[in-house]
């Protein structure tokens, strides 16, 4: 007997379930739901993941599944997305899990953590190691469902007026950085705080902030930085940064099971490919900064940095699960699950890039 994947299944059960709607006339409504997404209109990547996701969906659904999207320059509240699908003034949100900490602690552990999963690692345990079941078990007491909604890969560790040569550099540092990784240069002696990405440029730009993290080539070169800070830091904060698909639990239940069906579908797709997107673009902008950019300046934090900050997070992770229990659960699975598939990752794709390196 063949064992089919959860996605095949998945695109079968959608499949099938087109073919009898569409052969039946079973039911032809329009279901139509709005989304709010975080990101200000034509937001490059981030903005795509949602429309590719809604194309998606009204094709497969033959028209019956609408979704339309209101930017953050039309609701008016980027850091309100959460709340809005939870009151269901919005059927559906697309932003990133960690932006809810501060209302929702456990919800931080599903976007990324410093020092994590790679991409692969962490849609790994999302869909086969059990991290939908417990990103269902913290969002499904606010009547929220989450899904991954498409990631940025590893990210650079910021962009910087000065350079980083010592841990007393951090002392004061103003950053926008948010998530996990900010608790951890606190710890440090760092001011971290967060900004709307419209706000970026503008706070670098007057030294409202000293420096800042976004995404990556992908999308920083878009954003001016390299104008402005002339350090640029590989990453440790954000090695696989997932955004998220909200949906209101009522919302989701009015859906008949094929367009439930359709919806996952649509949108684990067009979260992967979003993913592969970032990708190629962060490949295209890297070439354009080593080529018409030479002054910037890549950099990697200090040895000394490095420790001190791996040292953080780990007391920092030890504290929250002992504070809370739900915390330590999926704080254990994340690390046992990295445990054992970070083995494959070191013997194939790290051994494979070590390999040819040396072969040069």
């Amino acid at each position: 007997m063949i064992r089919l994947t959860h996605l095949k299944k998945v695109v079968i059960a959608a499949a099938c379930s087109l073919a009898v709607f569409g052969n039946a006339q079973a039911d032809d409504k329009v279901y139509r739901l709005k989304m709010a997404e975080t990101w200000q209109t034509n937001f490059p990547i981030f903005g795509d993941a949602p429309r590719n996701m809604a194309a998606m969906a009204e094709k497969m659904s033959n028209g019956r599944l609408q979704i339309t999207i209101d930017s953050a320059n039309k609701h008016k509240s980027p850091f309100g997305v959460f709340d809005m699908v939870r009151a269901g003034q919005y059927d559906m949100g697309h932003s990133a899990s960690y932006y809810w900490k501060g209302k929702v602690p456990n919800t931080l552990y599903f976007t990324t953590m410093p020092f994590g999963m790679t991409a692969p690692e962490q849609y790994a345990w999302f869909y086969y190691g059990g991290g939908m079941q417990l990103m269902e078990k913290v969002y499904g007491e606010f009547g929220v469902l989450s899904f991954p909604g498409g990631n940025t890969g590893n990210q650079m560790g910021g962009w910087f007026q000065k350079e980083i040569n010592s841990l007393d550099d951090l002392k004061g540092l103003k950053m926008r950085i948010p998530g996990f990784a900010g608790e951890v240069l606190a710890k440090l002696g760092a001011s971290p705080t967060n900004i709307p990405p419209g706000e970026l440029y503008t706070a670098l730009e007057r030294r409202t902030i000293d420096a800042l993290e976004w995404v990556g080539p992908s999308l920083d070169l878009r954003m001016g930085f390299h104008k402005i800070a002339p350090y640029y830091y590989t990453g440790w904060h954000e090695p696989a940064t997932e955004l998220q698909f909200m949906i209101n639990k009522r919302s989701w239940d009015r859906l008949p099971a094929d367009l439930q069906e359709i919806l996952r579908v649509a949108m684990r797709t067009a979260a992967y490919d979003m993913y592969i997107q970032s990708y190629h673009e962060s490949g295209e902008n890297m070439a354009v900064l080593d080529t018409e950019y030479p002054n910037v300046k890549i950099r990697t934090f200090p040895e000394d940095v490095m420790t001190a900050l791996h040292k953080a997070n780990d007391e920092l992770l030890a504290e929250k699960a002992k504070e809370d229990p739900v915390a330590k659960e999926i704080l254990d699975s994340q690390a046992a699950y990295m445990k054992k598939i970070r083995r494959w990752t070191d013997i194939s794709d790290k051994a494979y890039l070590n390999s040819i390196s040396v072969s040069k």
